[in-house]
């Protein structure tokens, strides 16, 4: 059963729609067949840009959310309504931003956790949220708001389960509008999957409008991390990727 239970915008959890064109992504594919992806330049949009916090301003408070503000409710599982766009870990801690290539190379090599935005531009994380490494995923100091989690591999088994099985699960979670070339999906989960992009471990920026991929807490092969993704196809898939490649991350609520 599908409902959509409160759906409000929330700025922690803030991600909209936007169009691009597929490319193929640089993955080992983990389960499933690889999706053909191909590369485009993402829309450049002029924006005011975003200065980081001084040493001598306040941290951020740590995001916290409502007990059921900003939720989707798929089966049994109570997922976030958008993609993760946090600038802080849950004690408060501020993650850093690894705006040049240089210095996103440099925190994977390092293994210290990092964001950025599609092609540095904020408003793309007004619309899909913000890219993050795996190593702040899986950072002690908690990268979900209070009272969430970043969910598992299994969690996410369990969603393509409750959607008919992976085959089918794509279309159900996919936006309905926003992909390239109208592969866009039916939305039936509410889940409003949207097609986000990645960043891959040398700084490059691919796939938006083509690619939606979140991470996992689940390690894969050596030096990569489990994530699942959307792509042209109907179904959602799993692979292996880099631990210093920036993906999406969407929040789950476990009890």
């Amino acid at each position: 059963m599908l409902v959509c239970s409160c759906l409000l915008p929330v700025s922690e959890l803030a991600a909209q729609e936007v169009s691009a064109k597929p490319v193929q992504k640089t993955t080992t594919q983990a389960k499933s067949a690889p999706v053909q992806k191909k590369t485009v330049p993402a829309q450049k949009k002029t924006t005011t840009s975003q200065k980081k916090p001084s040493a001598s301003v306040p941290a951020a408070k740590p995001a916290v959310m409502a007990a059921d503000e900003g939720t989707i409710k798929i089966g049994l599982q109570i997922w976030a309504a958008a993609n993760l766009n946090v600038v802080t870990f849950r004690n408060g801690d501020t993650i850093p931003e690894a705006r040049t290539n240089e210095e996103w190379v440099s925190a994977g090599k390092a293994g210290k956790p990092a964001w950025c935005y599609y092609n540095n531009d904020p408003k793309n994380g007004q619309k899909y949220g913000k890219l993050y490494n795996w190593f702040a995923v899986t950072d002690p100091r908690g990268l979900a708001p209070k009272g969430w989690s970043v969910p598992d591999a299994a969690d996410w088994a369990q969603l393509a389960g409750q959607l008919g099985g992976a085959g089918k699960a794509g279309d159900k979670l996919k936006s309905s509008s926003g992909w390239a070339d109208g592969f866009v999906g039916t939305n039936e989960s509410r889940f409003n999957g949207l097609p986000a992009g990645y960043r891959v471990e040398n700084g490059t920026f691919r796939n938006l409008g083509s690619i939606a991929t979140w991470w996992t807490t689940d390690e894969g092969k050596p030096g990569t991390a489990v994530d699942y993704y959307l792509g042209q196809r109907g179904s959602l898939e799993s692979s292996n990727n880099p631990k210093s490649s920036g993906e999406s991350v969407r929040c789950i609520r476990k009890k």
